[in-house]
């Protein structure tokens, strides 16, 4: 009697039908059609990018006039001459770096509280919630030109509404607000914090509608007051987008050109020329293309250890502790402080 034989069944099941991980491709398998898609981006970034940065060292590494044939190269010069007392670019530059450092230090703050107060009220339901929404965001929507000629026939000291006001409320009507210091720092910073305000108040509010309510609702079970879910739930949820609104905020203050050119002129004297508008003096109206370059990098290398210092200080300092006491870093709930807030 014939028996029948049955190979038997193999015990290898592909990846896919054990509900394992599937195996990854080869990248070299991949071929061209992912670099063709990036290559659209690839260009522009190389050539509004790359380029100008490496340019621009190039020009920073040479005495560059773009009127005259000659370009000789002097090395570090340029950035030297940043570093030593009496050279022609010394004092000017230092000053306009001193004048972005009071502008960067005065409106940064505001710029992080105000439209976070302003955010706040934005995320309750009241009548008319969204066209408050626009009115706050609406002057952000102007260009800079717009809003440096408008504030500055406001507080103009002769014409000016905003000394008529004052002088209606019995305050002193002849401020000097574009010519004069301290007002002239008031006139800009607080020109800025009302025309920048509502891109800062969108950003929060973005994250306060990414809070879970149910987090709100746990907070209030277990007794705590508005301040104390401001502070353990609210601050703690935002942190992510604190980080980013204290880093763009930084920087387009550090880089503010358009107030102080449009609005005082750098008045009184250069007092407030800040250190993109002394980098277009330098550069465009003097012709001094390469001292110009090294200022920007100088100005570059300040900020980039700024942003480090931001990224430290908004670090996430629960998450070592965690994984050094051997909980899971992801299950890890978000914990109210017990007692006083």
């Amino acid at each position: 009697m014939a028996s029948t034989v049955t190979a038997p069944r193999s015990e290898t099941v592909s990846d896919d039908r054990r509900g394992g991980a599937p195996r990854r491709r080869d990248i070299n398998s991949v071929g061209i059609a992912p670099w063709l898609f990036l290559a659209p981006y690839l260009v522009l970034f190389l050539a509004f990018v790359v380029g100008p940065i490496v340019y621009g060292l190039y020009i920073s590494l040479h005495r560059y006039d773009f009127t005259l044939p000659n370009k000789p190269f002097v090395g570090l010069e340029n950035y030297t001459d940043l570093f030593t007392p009496g050279s022609i670019t010394f004092s000017a530059f230092w000053q306009s770096m001193r004048a972005t450092g009071i502008f960067t230090v005065f409106s940064v703050p505001l710029l992080l509280v105000v439209p976070l107060m302003i955010a706040l009220v934005m995320n309750r339901k009241f009548p008319g919630r969204n066209l408050f929404r626009a009115v706050f965001f609406a002057p952000y929507v102007l260009g800079v030109a717009v809003v440096a000629i408008l504030w500055r026939y406001l507080l103009d000291s002769n014409i000016g509404l905003v000394n008529y006001y004052l002088g209606l409320l019995g305050l002193p009507d002849n401020t000097a607000w574009t010519t004069s210091t301290p007002a002239a720092w008031f006139a800009l910073v607080g020109v800025t914090v009302w025309w920048t305000l509502g891109f800062n108040a969108v950003i929060y509010l973005a994250g306060l509608q990414d809070i879970p309510r149910e987090l709100y609702e746990a907070a209030e079970m277990d007794g705590a007051n508005r301040w104390q879910q401001f502070r353990h739930v609210t601050l703690p949820g935002l942190k992510p987008v604190l980080s980013f609104v204290t880093m763009t905020t930084i920087i387009a203050s550090a880089n503010m050109f358009g107030q102080s050119y449009l609005i005082t002129k750098g008045a009184p004297g250069t007092e407030t020329r800040t250190a993109i508008y002394q980098i277009a003096e330098t550069g465009l109206r003097n012709y001094q293309m390469g001292s110009a370059a090294a200022m920007s990098y100088v100005l570059t290398l300040f900020l980039i250890l700024l942003s480090l210092l931001v990224f430290w200080l908004f670090r996430d300092r629960e998450t070592p502790k965690r994984q050094k006491a051997g909980a899971p870093v992801q299950a890890a709930p978000l914990m109210l402080r017990q007692g006083k807030g």
